[in-house]
């Protein structure tokens, strides 16, 4: 039973590998939107839900993974170690494949978090910028329409 276990366990971490792989390629197109000419936040969000589904997903496996893992460590203290060293050695690389990709989605994180920062701080600035020349084509209409202009005081009366 404890083979099943490890075979299911195995699967389980090539499964979230293979989804922190699709993470990494949403990361990568949301990078691209914001390091382009034209920011299309439509196709933003629609990058945003599709990653938050995967990272529901890296979170069911997560807890799948524990729960099995508690019951299957049980079952491997003492003799059964050695019996399925081979399987435990893979498990191990792919803790450590699965640790590093984690590390690497982190810092694409970091990285596209600082784009968007970034994004909203120019479409901040050129907000103001249109505030502030909107107050002086306001502030010189009204200026001019309070200056006291004469009127013509001579009036040609021939008809």
């Amino acid at each position: 039973m404890t083979a099943n276990y490890l075979t299911i366990l195995e699967e389980s971490l090539q499964k979230k590998l293979q989804v922190m792989a699709e993470i990494q390629e949403y990361n990568l197109k949301q990078q691209e939107i914001f390091q382009s000419g034209s920011v299309d936040m439509d196709r933003f969000d629609e990058y945003v839900e599709e990653k938050g589904k995967l990272i529901d997903k890296v979170t069911a496996l997560d807890q799948g993974f524990e729960s099995l893992y508690a019951k299957t460590a049980k079952e491997l203290e003492g003799d059964g170690r050695e019996r399925y060293k081979e399987q435990i050695r893979r498990l191990q690389q792919l803790v450590t494949q699965v640790t590093e990709t984690s590390v690497a989605i982190q810092a694409q994180e970091a990285r596209n978090k600082k784009l968007i920062e970034d994004f909203f701080r120019r479409e901040k600035d050129e907000i103001r910028k249109g505030r502030k020349s909107s107050k002086a084509a306001y502030d010189y209409y009204k200026n001019m329409n309070r200056s006291s202009v004469v009127l013509p005081q001579f009036m040609d009366r021939k008809k």
